[in-house]
């Protein structure tokens, strides 16, 4: 950890931010809330005002909720410039390591020194991990450490799925697996992983091959966006918990949110705040 002091942050009014150093990679942190620790990673291009929408609904929940900025510019809204941007420099970068299968990625032992971090931080049995898009495999990596007690992944993409083995790789390397596979048979560990059934970039194969290495503890929750869907779902949905459907009742994604927070709270002993009501599941 770095010596600077943490501060209230310009960018994220209502979070306290700080520069944290772990595994050779240092980043920001953005942290607020009460209760159960709860990590949150971006999505693509970064902590947009849609991945904040979820981290202050995770806040609201009753958790504290520490967000990661991985990329771009904490609170910018995307467009297609800055998107293109942040998706060329994730792509290239050796943090994360987009094509690379089977893989030790620097960028998950950070999120585990993350999650650790957290832990000291608010006690209590363990924290929650919540990834999304090119960040979804580090949050199933992260439960590689004893802390993660509540990893979550949204429509996970990395590697890249460009050819059949990288579509079935897990977006691991087999130590992370292994550990994770001890921990399921010892702790009963479960990992939450969600996207839509038509997701190309989230492929069912990938899906399949978690069920495969991880058996019960696999938690899948698919939405059906098939074309005819009852919801009227594009094929090309991507995004679950920070869809633009996500505040409407009712609606899959809306339910998954719900599913989500469900799982962090029983898996990490929260009860429901005061005033936050009970929250559905799928």
């Amino acid at each position: 950890m770095t010596d600077n002091a943490v501060v209230a942050s310009a960018e994220l009014p209502g979070w306290q931010s700080e520069p944290f150093t772990a595994a050779g990679l240092t980043h920001t942190l953005a942290t607020r809330g009460t209760g159960p620790g709860v990590v949150l990673l971006p999505e693509l291009p970064g902590l947009t005002p849609r991945v904040l929408a979820l981290a202050d609904h995770l806040v609201a929940a009753g958790f504290t909720v520490t967000a990661v900025s991985l990329l771009g510019e904490p609170g910018r809204p995307p467009s297609p410039r800055y998107v293109a941007g942040t998706v060329a420099r994730a792509f290239v970068d050796r943090e994360f390591r987009a094509l690379a299968r089977r893989a030790d990625r620097p960028v998950a032992g950070y999120v585990r020194a993350v999650a650790r971090r957290l832990h000291g931080q608010v006690g209590g049995p363990g924290v929650g991990v919540v990834g999304m898009c090119f960040s979804g495999g580090f949050a199933l990596a992260a439960a590689a450490e004893p802390a993660v007690l509540a990893p979550v992944a949204s429509q996970p993409t990395l590697p890249l799925p460009l050819t059949p083995g990288r579509r079935r790789d897990l977006g691991m390397s087999d130590r992370e697996r292994d550990a994770i596979t001890a921990r399921i048979k010892d702790e009963g560990l479960a990992l939450v992983g969600l996207r839509f059934s038509e997701d190309v970039a989230s492929p069912t194969d990938r899906f399949r091959s978690l069920r495969a290495a991880f058996g019960d503890g696999w938690l899948p929750v698919v939405i059906r966006n098939q074309p005819g869907n009852p919801h009227g779902i594009g094929r090309r949905e991507h995004m679950v918990l920070t869809s633009e459907d996500v505040e409407t009742p009712g609606h899959p994604t809306n339910d998954a949110r719900a599913q989500v927070v469900a799982f962090l709270r029983e898996r990490l002993g929260a009860g429901v705040p005061a005033g936050a009501g009970a929250q559905s599941s799928t």
